[in-house]
């Protein structure tokens, strides 16, 4: 009975009705939408980052991120690889080895990081083949080539074809000398990478710093980012038998997830502040129709319907308000952001911004249970929680004094 009494009380003033529903209804579009695309800008983010070198994940001996020694090390890396190949999730691995080197050409000397890579394994899991801007990318039979970030050759004026002196300490205490040909210079846009990496053959690596066949990370590629954190505990689970641990994308990029956090902290704050916009809006409405049906209430007291029963009604008219706007809100939000996604949205302006982090002008809203439901039951819930106000108001009425009331 009191659902059937509530549902009729909220039409009986379809204009007002219309205005609350409108406001429920573009909150919840807007927060479906607005978080759609801020979750599709973090997944482009943090997958062009790590696809630049990190991989989606890496497995690693104890210790190695606090302390990168090249004396900690993976004795048999191509059976952890070929263990992790054969999860569904893992589309490719690479093995890689690395250390710190000082490199020379004449009168210039810089310190920079060597990694030694397999050129036909790389390429699956890392981007950086893309950013070649003269000359090529290693090469599968490569013996003394070398590649390096543009910056660092114009430090050291090198250009393809030049001789690159390599001098660093090998494994066994010995100095580890070598010189290397200059085959491709890259531009990440990363003044980090471009300043001070170098890559060579993994087999020159391994022989220049006496490692032997082995190196000091594997890193992991799949499909999605998020196929590679769903497969966590099992790719934590095969490294931890071989003594090694796998560390995620946040542990091999703290500063990006810093940056999305501190983003993400911001956004919610501007969530917050339209929820109780929303609410007050809705609220303020539900409160002048209290205010309005006193002498109505007092009929019913009188009658014999207890104060409990009318507040009930009154927090089913406003459950009802929020149902009805929230799945709208959420039909509305999804399909403009469906239509959206298809062509995804162009900042053409903004391309050298947007190279900083290896992404591309064009942002894909990202259409999930996360980002379809959360903004929507936030301002559903809020509203229904709101109710009490005006259901503490009818329990408090008096029936004499109620339809008294002008």
């Amino acid at each position: 009975m009191l659902f059937d009494l509530a549902w009729r009380n909220i039409w009986r003033q379809p204009h007002r009705t219309a205005l609350s529903l409108t406001s429920i209804v573009l909150a919840s579009a807007i927060t479906v939408f607005v978080l759609s695309l801020q979750l599709g800008t973090y997944g482009t983010m943090k997958e062009s980052v790590l696809k630049l070198m990190d991989g989606f994940a890496q497995a690693q001996p104890k210790g190695y991120s606090d302390d990168p020694d090249i004396r900690k090390a993976i004795s048999d890396p191509q059976a952890l690889m070929t263990r992790l190949e054969g999860m569904p999730a893992v589309t490719a691995t690479a093995p890689r080895a690395t250390t710190y080197v000082v490199l020379s050409n004449g009168p210039r000397s810089y310190g920079a990081a060597v990694f030694g890579v397999d050129p036909s394994k790389e390429a699956e899991v890392s981007t950086l083949h893309k950013t070649i801007v003269e000359g090529r990318y290693l090469r599968e039979g490569d013996t003394d080539a070398a590649i390096l970030g543009a910056a660092l050759a114009r430090n050291l004026k090198l250009s393809l074809g030049d001789k690159l002196i390599m001098l660093g300490a090998a494994e066994d205490g010995s100095v580890a000398a070598d010189a290397l040909t200059v085959v491709g210079l890259f531009a990440t846009g990363a003044p980090e990478a471009d300043r001070q990496v170098v890559e060579i053959p993994l087999t020159r690596f391994q022989t220049d710093f006496a490692i032997g066949k082995r190196a000091n990370v594997i890193a992991i590629a799949g499909r999605h980012l998020s196929d590679i954190q769903s497969a966590l505990p099992e790719l934590r689970a095969a490294a931890h038998e071989k003594g090694l641990v796998v560390r995620n994308w946040a542990q091999l990029e703290p500063a990006l997830n810093d940056v999305i956090l501190l983003d993400a902290s911001f956004s919610l704050l501007m969530y917050v502040s339209l929820v109780v916009i929303v609410v007050f809006i809705i609220l303020n409405t539900l409160l002048m129709s209290v205010l309005e049906r006193t002498r109505e209430f007092g009929m019913l007291m009188a009658i014999g319907m207890r104060p409990a029963q009318i507040g009930r009604m009154i927090w089913i008219e406003l459950l009802l308000l929020a149902c009805i706007g929230v799945a709208l809100g959420i039909a509305l939000g999804s399909a403009i952001t469906a239509w959206v996604a298809r062509d995804g949205i162009s900042f053409p302006s903004a391309e050298a911004l947007f190279s900083r982090w290896h992404m591309p002008a064009t942002i894909y809203p990202q259409l999930d249970a996360v980002s379809a439901l959360a903004g929507p039951l936030a301002i559903g819930t809020a509203i229904i929680v709101a109710g009490i106000v005006p259901y503490l108001r009818v329990r408090s009425l008096c029936p004499v004094s109620a339809m008294r009331a002008s």
